[in-house]
């Protein structure tokens, strides 16, 4: 029999895991920390260390574990301003403040960082000393930087933390202790820590600041690698993890539906289906939001739930633009059955879009998505590469649930030629291209679908009239050239609509 095996030759039981008490952090840890270990959370100043360290305690102290917070660096004070900051009290955990007032006693022959023979040894045994007297569950270490100036060299340095980690074990302890990376090259943290968490904070040139977190190391646990976008807010950190799509496989039966719209059924060869997406292309003021919403409005009246994400237009116009082409909106918003949603992109986390979405599909049971527009989605990612990456997976998501989507996509240009920021249409399950073009002396519309994964849908070209009782597609346009060029002609002779006192727009 190996050394390691037990003597009964039975497996050891499964470690306990606790929860972090920051939401989407367990998530990412599959399940929180491993009890009775040391954690190491690194991160520059302004991340949201001492904020996570104190959700942690707090996290404990309403499960009745008794929490220990020491600090180095910030007084008691500093401390209970930040938690009155989140709306939090601190009157369950005990605070021990090494850098108080009797360091800077003259008579000590002392500074605030006392000679490293005398100080680190004063330091470790007071916060020894505290913890036999508290018997916490939960610690929490503020900082490691001022240990390491102490320690003055790295062999004690490196010494004084094995102490520390194996006088915690011996306790029971959960300890998370916290470092501000002054030492950019100090690996040794790193490997003696059970698990690394890593915060980060990226200034924009524009908008708010984004922050990310990355699990460095883990040990004997899996957890989701990579980054994931966190807040920090009053109330606390929340994490926001990796949408993975392969994670979140849904049944459904993929059945074609009205989009209200009888003829845009006909060009989409049924109508939109069931755990599809459809991308929406057009210049500005082409018809794409009005043909999203008399979709949306269609599904609504099945007894459907819809979210429409709106990046920019504002919701005044938006509503009264939909009440003026005969799309009431009030009613489903009153009922609770239609979510809308201004995102300003420049206050987004690049991962709490996808967290927004997962939250609506997964408790609001929503069943229609419709984003306007993705060119305001782009800015708030930090590059067109990972807008590529987050969408197929936000999109393969959407339909592995049965979700229908429609998406917006504008062009730049009216007329001539255009351009678009990207290029989706190769995620998307179905494309619907309009454009303008000019005939009789007037600006037209016209619509087309220029492909779909699911259907056999119609080559032809159609006339687009929206109006105030709402969308109106014609006959096939026989004589149509360049539509696809951006500057469409037409020759033909199919009769166009005609137009009236409706309120045609």
């Amino acid at each position: 029999m190996s050394a390691s095996a037990s003597s009964n030759g039975a497996a050891p039981a499964p470690a306990r895991r606790i929860a972090t008490g920051v939401p989407g952090l367990d998530d990412i840890l599959c399940g929180g920390l491993t009890a009775d270990r040391v954690y190491l959370v690194e991160g520059t100043p302004g991340t949201g260390k001492t904020t996570l360290g104190l959700q942690f305690l707090l996290e404990g102290a309403a499960h009745g574990e008794a929490g220990l917070y020491i600090t180095l660096s910030e007084t008691a004070d500093e401390l209970h301003a930040v938690a009155h900051s989140h709306g939090w009290s601190l009157d369950a955990i005990a605070i021990f403040e090494l850098a108080s007032d009797a360091m800077l006693d003259p008579d000590a022959q002392q500074s605030v960082l006392y000679p490293a023979e005398v100080e680190l040894g004063e330091t470790t045994r007071g916060v020894m000393e505290q913890v036999e007297a508290v018997k916490p569950v939960r610690v929490v270490f503020d900082s490691l930087s001022e240990m390491r100036l102490l320690a003055q060299n790295p062999l004690r340095y490196r010494r004084q933390i094995l102490a520390l980690k194996q006088f915690f074990a011996a306790r029971a302890c959960t300890v998370i202790m916290l470092d501000d990376k002054t030492s950019q090259t100090d690996q040794h943290l790193h490997s003696i820590a059970h698990g690394v968490v890593s915060l980060e904070q990226i200034a924009q040139e524009f908008g708010k600041e984004r922050r990310r977190v990355n699990i460095v190391k883990m040990r004997g646990i899996r957890f989701r690698g990579g980054y994931h976008d966190y807040v920090l807010e009053r109330g606390g950190i929340t994490m926001f993890p990796r949408l993975v799509a392969a994670e979140h496989a849904g049944d459904f039966v993929p059945v074609p539906r009205p989009s209200g719209t009888p003829m845009l059924d006909q060009l989409l060869g049924g109508g939109l289906v069931a755990g599809t997406n459809t991308l929406v292309v057009g210049p500005s003021g082409v018809g794409k939001t009005t043909l999203t919403v008399r979709s949306m409005v269609a599904a609504l009246a099945r007894g459907e739930r819809a979210a429409f994400y709106l990046f920019d237009e504002g919701l005044g116009t938006f509503y009264a633009r939909a009440a003026a082409l005969g799309m009431e909106l009030q009613p489903y918003l009153d009922s609770g059955t239609l979510t809308v949603r201004h995102v300003d992109p420049a206050e987004l986390a690049p991962g709490q879009f996808a967290h927004m979405l997962l939250e609506a599909v997964e408790r609001d049971a929503v069943h229609f998505v419709a984003i306007d527009s993705l060119n305001a989605y782009l800015q708030a990612m930090p590059g067109e590469q990972f807008l590529m990456l987050q969408m197929r997976e936000l999109l393969t998501y959407l339909n592995q649930k049965g979700v229908t989507t429609m998406l917006v996509l504008g062009e730049h240009g009216l007329v001539g030629e255009v351009r678009r920021d990207i290029d989706l249409s190769y995620l998307s399950d179905c494309t619907v291209l309009l454009r303008f073009f000019e005939a009789g002396g007037k600006l037209r519309r016209a619509i087309t679908v220029v492909k779909s994964r699911t259907a056999s849908h119609a080559l032809t070209i159609h006339e687009l009239r929206l109006h105030s009782g709402g969308i109106d597609i014609g006959a096939p346009l026989q004589g149509f050239e360049g539509i696809l060029t951006g500057l469409p002609t037409y020759r033909g002779e199919t009769a166009l609509m005609t137009t009236g006192d409706d309120g045609e727009r």
